[in-house]
This record gives C-alpha cells, structure tokens and sequence, in this order.
C-alpha cells in the first residue's frame, strides 16, 4: 500500500508491504520504486517491505536543495514513521550513495547494508564532466534523446539484444516518472558526494555488494577493491549482466538479497 509523510514541507510518498524485520530498498537514477517490483514480489513473503519514490521521482516531490543527504534524511523520516529501529537497506546505484550517506550518520539502525551496482567511491573528474555534458543535453533536448541514448548501456549486451523489448519498456518506465529538473538535481547531488569508502572501513553490520561483470557505470575495477573494506562482506558477481541486474537476471537477485537479509538479522 502507499503511504505518504510530510519530506521538508513536499509529499514524499513510498509502498510497503509484508510483515516481519524490516528491509528498505533503495531505487537508482531515472528509476522509481518500481523499478525493484520483482524483488518486492518475492521478499513481502519473508520480510516488511519498504520501498521509497526518492524525493523528485514519481509520487515524492522534489525538495530543493537536493542532496544525497537530504535523501537518506528522507528515508530516516519514513523508519520514524513506521517507527522501526533496525532495517536492512539496500540500495541500487544512487540508491547505494543514499544507502551509504544514512549509514554513515545513523549506523546504528542497520543490520545490514547491500550496495547493489553502486560504489563509495566519490566521481572522478571524467565522470562528473559526463554529467556535465548529460546536464546540457536534458536542459536543452529534454529527457527523451538523453534516456535512449543513454539507458541501453545500462544493460549487458546480450541483454540489449535478446530483450529489447524490456529495455524498451525500462526507458518508457524512466520517461513516465522522471522530470528533467528532477534528473539533473539527482546528477548535481551525486556529483557533489563525497568519497564514503571510511563508512565501509569502519561499519559494524554486514555489507552485500552485487557488481555486474558487464556494468559500464560502476565498472569492475571500481567494485572489487571495495569488497575487502567492511569486515563482513558477501559478495555476488554476475557474469554477462550490467548495471541492472535486478531486472537482467531478477529472480536470482532476489534470492541473494534474501539470503543476505537473513544473514544479516541473524547476525544482528
């Protein structure tokens, strides 16, 4: 069911369902809560499942100024009122800097933490001028051009290939939802985060990293030195499978997050 809490003086709206310990999931850039239906299908079976529209993206307005902060704010508004004081969160992509931004300022809520296609690693001078360039494009060709150039590459090749129908309905998802002040708010935001690979070094719950041998936007090579940081770690690679492994290969995204969920609340 939606549910709705006042988010700094706008609507911020997120699902939930099931019953149990609580888990949060997290949705990534040009996504919305939907984007994780597959996951929230299965898991409502174990766990309370709660699933957040990020201020600017489908039913939470957008706040002004916007900061990967101010969204894991968002997100500690919703644990209030729901009044839970322990959650497993996951997030996807900018859901992962949300996740790592709430992780550094309330570790003591967690019982686990999973970064699924994300990185504490703050962007590097070549991705933020991407962004920039991004920017441009959405301020001057609107979202459209941008997303279909863009959102393909989140996938495996193989992927792209054998289900463009599902790619397609992905970008037509992204369109519905987002707004170009939205979006480009959300690259501003994550082009001033800040490098969080001490929250890694220092958190005291389990951390899940889910990396896509075929990712393009959070590349191998920036995932794997992560993984030995936390002093709890389970680590899942996909192979043939990019950035959007929850939706590439979704029903074994969503055993692992369960499997990782109980972990981490035995662990508890």
């Amino acid at each position: 069911m939606w549910k709705t809490i006042n988010n700094g003086g706008r609507e911020g709206a997120y699902w939930s369902e099931g019953e149990g310990k609580a888990v949060i999931l997290l949705h990534g850039f040009a996504e919305d809560h939907s984007v994780w239906e597959h996951q929230t299908a299965f898991l409502r079976n174990h766990y309370r499942v709660l699933v957040p529209d990020l201020p600017g993206t489908g039913k939470s307005q957008l706040t002004d100024p916007l900061s990967v902060e101010s969204m894991a704010e968002f997100v500690y508004a919703i644990l209030v009122e729901e009044n839970i004081s322990q959650v497993t969160m996951i997030g996807h992509s900018m859901g992962g800097y949300v996740a790592l931004a709430f992780a550094e300022k309330y570790p003591h809520l967690l019982e686990g933490l999973g970064l699924f296609s994300s990185t504490a690693r703050p962007d590097s001078e070549e991705k933020k001028e991407g962004r920039q360039k991004s920017i441009r494009m959405m301020q001057q060709y609107g979202l459209e051009p941008f997303f279909r150039q863009m959102l393909p590459s989140m996938f495996a090749a193989t992927f792209r290939n054998q289900q463009a129908a599902r790619v397609d309905n992905y970008i037509q998802q992204a369109l519905a939802t987002g707004t170009p002040e939205g979006c480009i708010a959300y690259y501003e935001a994550m082009m001033a985060r800040p490098d969080r690979t001490e929250v890694l070094k220092t958190i005291q719950v389990p951390v899940l990293f889910v990396i896509g041998k075929e990712d393009q936007a959070v590349p191998l090579d920036n995932s794997l030195p992560q993984v030995t940081m936390p002093a709890v770690a389970s680590i899942h690679i996909f192979d043939q499978v990019g950035h959007m492994g929850l939706l590439e290969v979704y029903e074994e995204s969503s055993l692992v997050l369960h499997h990782f969920i109980a972990f981490s609340q035995h662990s508890s």
